[in-house]
Formats: structure tokens, sequence, C-alpha cells
């Protein structure tokens, strides 16, 4: 096993929750994959290794202020892509 398979960033599962949530039927998967790499490159990462350890030790009010500003990024992107998109 890699290395950098024993780790994951909580905000990944945070923004596809967010596309999600905000998923139009025009989306295409190109699009949303954009959209996800400019949301992740707006948001801090943070690491963890096992996703019980990070849902222990997670407060209420943190993941509640995580989901916000996953949505905030993922709403930006949206627009980032959608002006800057090649015909």
């Amino acid at each position: 096993m890699s290395l950098r398979d024993a780790i994951d960033n909580f905000y990944e599962r945070l923004v596809v929750d967010a596309i999600e949530a905000t998923r139009q039927e025009s989306d295409t998967a190109d699009y949303l994959t954009d959209v996800m790499c400019v949301a992740l490159n707006r948001l801090p990462t943070r690491y963890y290794r096992h996703s019980i350890d990070m849902m222990f030790y997670l407060a209420d009010e943190e993941l509640k202020g995580m989901k916000q500003k996953s949505l905030a990024a993922v709403k930006e992107a949206r627009e980032f892509v959608r002006e800057h998109q090649r015909e």
C-alpha cells in the first residue's frame, strides 16, 4: 500500500456533497470535475487517516462551518468554471 492511499482530505467528501446539492440537469461530468478541482483549491486541506477519527474529534460547529465553506466554494467554482470554459 502506498502512503498516498493511507490518507484522505475530508473536504473532498464535503465538496462532493455540495456539488450533489447544487447539481443541475445540464451539468456534465467534465464540468463537475473542473468545479471540484477549483473548489478544493480554494479550501484548506483537512487530512485524516481513519474517517471514524475525523467524525469523533470534529465538533458539530466546526463541521457545520466546513460544510458552509464547501458550499460557498462550490458556488464560486461553478461561476468561475462557467466563465472560463473553452468552447
